[in-house]
This record gives C-alpha cells, structure tokens and sequence, in this order.
C-alpha cells in the first residue's frame, strides 16, 4: 500500500538495553513565562522522568509594549537557567536540547539574550522557528491521538504564540498513527496533495502571534472583565479566519472522526476546574476529555465569578487570574469555528517533543 514504509526489524543479535540502562535525554523549554526542563530516559513506548524543573520567570513580560526583554525578566530566566545547568551537569546528560520560542523571537535583543545566557549559566540556548515549535508541539501530544482519528487538530496556547497544525491521518494505519505524528521529520511543511510524512498529510498549519500574556497586554485599558474577554476573542478569531482545509464549509459544524489535542496551562486549567479538582493533578488532568460545550460551560463560570472567583479557585489563583481569560478567549475563539465531541487535553507539549523527537530519532520507544 503506498505511503506506507515496512518497519525494520529488530536486530536481535543487539545487547538488550534494560530501561535503567538507557541514556538520558533533556529537553528545556524557554517560553514568554515558563522555564521548563525534563530529563528522562526511554522507557518502553514512553520514558520515565528522572528529574524536572519548572518555574514561572515572566520572561516576555512587557515585551508586546516596549519591543525588548527587560534586565529584570532576564535577571529572573538566568538564575531559572542555572539550576537547570546544574541538573543537567549533576546527572550527566549528554543528550539534550535547549529551546527558546515566542520571547526571544520577537525581542530585538533575543539573540543578546541568547549570548547572555550562555556566558552567565553556560547553556546554549536555541531560538526556534514557529514551524519548529509547531511541530514539537504535534510530537509532545501524539501519545493522545485516538486510532480512529482520521483528522486531527492540534492547539499549543503558548505566553507569545499560539500554533495550530491541522493533519489528515486516512493515509496511516489506525495501530500507527501514534507512531508516525512522532516521526514527523524536520521543520512543518504544507506539502503538495501526494506528498506527506509516511502518509501523515499536514493540511494547515499556522502560529498566531499572540499568546496568553500578548494577548492580555494588547487590552490592557478595557477594565470590564466580559468586555475584555469580548474583544480578545474576536481579535484572536481574525487571525485564524484562514485557518484550516482549503474551501472547508464544515466550520462550526462537528466532523465525524475529529479529535482536537489541546496543550496549554490554559486548556489544562479550564479541565481541572470543571473537574472540580482541590489542587491541580496532572494524573488527573493528562488525557481529560472535553466538547466544545463543556469547554464554553466553564468559561461561562469564569465570567460569572469574575476575577474574584478565579482567584480564589486553587486550580488558578491570584497570579493567573488574569490570563486565565485571555486564554479562554483564545480556545473559545478556536472552538467556534472548529466544534468538537473531542477536545483531549494534553498535560504535555514542547519538552515532550523534545525528548520523543531525540528518542525516535536514536531508535528508541519502540
């Protein structure tokens, strides 16, 4: 059947590599404002994390109004890098890639930055393209992907960005196609009807950007909480008009065999509190399954409470209240236009990528 390759075989005459044995892989991702790193190692079909660091650095604030990435954010990201370096140095990780997206990308002094921090924490960070991080991002969440979905629509609400990719997946065995979103090679294309990687075809693929904290700052002076989420959905909506199959005229109606794949702080917030959770639990929340109406039922919450109730919830807090709702504005523009029985939310995205994409590539997860 064409468009299909025939899996290799095992060697068998190869030692076998036991989990424990297997090397360790990083990944670390510097977005608008979240310094994330995991280190891991194949475990499987998965890997198993061995260490982890997460801190909010606010590197991209103020940047939408100014241009430029402020000393003090860029105070804050060094001292987050340097405890990154020094997990990185004290497991020994030999294997690993460093990313920085939407805030270095856009500020006229990114590649400063860059410079900076490979001089002060010694790490050398890499500014990647939006079709890059559009494509980790497809990478990180196809571990959710249903065998029976044919079409599928995968959305990362970043701080500075937003990257929606859109593939058809008739051309893959339904038992592959977990497998061959994983493989997808090199930066994201819009190829040509016949073309596609190992029959995944990529239809549409877009960044906006506009992230959750570009988003807000845009509307910053309207102080009415329903006016504000208003205006933002329906900016955000005009950039994604375009988005999606040529001459498609099944928007905002549901299609058969459709499955969204959200990762975001945003989509994954929004599931925990319709779940009603005490705390965040990623256990909980990886995987949760949503429609378009029970993602617009909570927003509705949102808005009914105010920034009052947001903050007061423990799934999102005096810190978030704020950008809870430019998110929302961003997903419920999304939504709109591309209904769903099917939004699985995905607690996983670029650091993900990062190491399924470094994994695949040296022969491991199966």
């Amino acid at each position: 059947m064409s468009g299909f390759k025939k899996k290799a075989e095992r060697d068998l005459s190869a030692p076998f590599v036991a989990p424990e044995k297997a090397p360790l892989f990083g990944a670390l991702d510097l977005g608008t404002n979240s310094c994330r790193m995991l280190i891991a190692r194949p475990a499987g079909k998965e890997f198993e994390v061995v260490d982890a660091f997460s801190k909010t650095v606010y590197l991209g604030k103020g940047l939408d109004s100014t241009g430029r990435l402020s000393n003090s954010a860029m105070r804050r990201t060094i001292s987050a890098l340097h405890v990154c370096q020094n997990k990185l140095r004290r497991n020994d990780v030999k294997n690993f890639r460093l990313v920085a997206t939407a805030a270095c990308r856009q500020a006229v002094n990114g590649r400063e930055f860059v410079k900076r921090a490979r001089k002060e924490a010694r790490l050398k960070l890499e500014i990647i393209k939006p079709a890059e991080e559009a494509r980790l991002a497809v990478v990180g969440s196809a571990s959710h992907i249903k065998s029976t979905t044919e079409q599928v629509l995968v959305v990362d609400i970043g701080g500075g960005s937003t990257e929606l990719v859109w593939l058809d997946l008739t051309g893959v065995r339904p038992d592959d196609r977990r497998g061959a979103m994983m493989r997808i090679p090199g930066e994201l294309k819009k190829p040509k009807e016949a073309d596609g990687f190992a029959g995944v075809k990529v239809v549409d693929w877009i960044s906006v950007p506009f992230g959750v904290t570009t988003l807000k700052e845009q509307f910053n002076d309207v102080e009415e909480d329903k006016a504000a989420y208003a205006m933002m959905a329906w900016y955000f909506e005009e950039f994604i008009a375009q988005f999606g199959p040529v001459g498609a005229n099944y928007a905002s109606e549901i299609l058969p065999n459709f499955q969204i794949i959200g990762t975001s702080g945003t989509i994954t917030t929004i599931a925990a509190t319709e779940m009603g959770l005490p705390r965040y639990d990623r256990k909980r929340v990886d995987g949760y399954e949503m429609t378009s109406a029970s993602v617009e039922a909570e927003i509705d919450r949102y808005l009914t409470g105010g920034p009052e109730w947001r903050a007061n919830n423990p799934c999102i807090g005096e810190g978030r209240k704020e950008l809870i709702m430019s998110g929302a504005a961003i997903l419920q523009s999304i939504l709109s236009v591309w209904p769903t029985e099917l939004l699985t939310v995905a607690d996983r995205g670029l650091r993900e990528g990062i190491l399924y994409s470094q994994m695949v590539k040296q022969g491991y997860l199966g």
